[in-house]
């Protein structure tokens, strides 16, 4: 237990340091931060309906997207670092995203991920709703996003989830 403590009075008082000598910047990531959290929803015209599940509050099938790819990549793991700026990227560029819209869904993406109980039970559950906004005129974005995401062979609850895709948009 002293061990513990002496642990976080070290990382305390690092944070502590670092804040001090740099007030500004401390206060802009703090700041950051907390309205990144905060108007992530709110921005992406998320809107939590009383007694339904986050997903089906979804209204845009980017959203939608984005949060069945961030499911995708971390089925059988964490993603790496690269996995992560690569899904950032794919989003940027196929959902025509800014810098900061792209951060927003992301983070989004990963909250709904984990109201679903995990990657496996958010992707059909995702593909579903996409299904229910869009139709199928998302379908072939949503397979661009996902086949950017893979650099070799598919695992198989890759593989399942392209399956479970494939029933939820009736394909």
């Amino acid at each position: 237990m002293p061990i513990v403590i002496l642990i976080l009075t070290a990382i305390g008082g690092a944070i502590w340091w670092w804040a001090r000598n740099n007030p500004r910047e401390a206060l802009h990531v703090a700041s950051d931060a907390a309205t990144t959290l905060k108007n992530a929803p709110r921005r992406i015209a998320f809107r939590r309906q009383t007694r339904e599940h986050p997903v089906e509050g979804i209204d845009d099938p980017r959203i939608a997207i984005c949060a069945i790819a961030q499911s995708f990549l971390e089925l059988d793991d964490l993603p790496t670092q690269d996995q992560r700026k690569k899904l950032h990227v794919l989003v940027r560029s196929n959902l025509r995203a800014d810098e900061e819209e792209a951060e927003e869904m992301e983070v989004l993406g990963r909250w709904l991920m984990t109201q679903c109980d995990g990657p496996a039970q958010a992707i059909p559950r995702l593909g579903r709703r996409m299904f229910r906004i869009d139709g199928t005129s998302s379908y072939e974005l949503l397979q661009d996003v996902l086949s950017g995401l893979v650099d070799g062979e598919l695992s198989t609850k890759q593989v399942a989830a392209i399956d479970d895709l494939r029933v939820a948009f009736k394909k």
